[in-house]
């Protein structure tokens, strides 16, 4: 079943249920995968939806760390739901043993030798670990690779 399909069928669950939060964050999705979508004149596949899905999360924990700055417990709760709610429909987080693995067989694939490598190996490894792992960390340990 594609990413697509899964989550119209929580969004109706949510309606079902009458839960709001849940039905908020579901729809917040659904409207930027449709807004990138008519911008892009294309049909997102799940590798897009995925790509959507992080930034959605991650734009709420930016929001989430502003809130709880500003004492804001309220507003900083709600974006902790939804949170949770997007990251239900990303892919199982690779381990920290998988992403040194994944990392070194890219890194022998491409054939990568130093730090002139690196964009290399970044583009290899996000479209392998895209949703799966937190891009900032895995840049830091392929330079730790690259430079040993």
């Amino acid at each position: 079943m594609s990413l697509l399909v899964t989550l119209k069928d929580a969004q109706k669950e949510a309606m079902k249920a009458k839960d709001k939060l849940r039905l908020g964050a579901i729809r917040a999705v659904l409207a930027e995968i449709k807004q990138r979508e008519i911008d892009n004149q294309t049909t997102l596949d799940d590798a897009g939806i995925t790509a959507v899905l992080v930034k959605l999360v991650k734009q709420r924990r930016d929001s989430y760390t502003q809130y709880k700055d500003a004492g804001r417990e309220d507003l900083a709760e709600i974006e902790a739901t939804e949170i949770s709610v997007l990251e239900t429909f990303l892919p199982k987080p690779l381990s920290e043993d998988e992403i040194i693995e994944l990392i070194d067989a890219v890194i022998a694939q491409t054939g990568a030798a130093g730090m002139q490598d690196m964009g290399k190996v970044m583009g290899a490894i996000k479209a392998k670990a895209e949703g799966r792992a937190d891009m900032g960390k895995m840049s830091g340990l392929i330079k730790q690779r690259l430079t040993a």
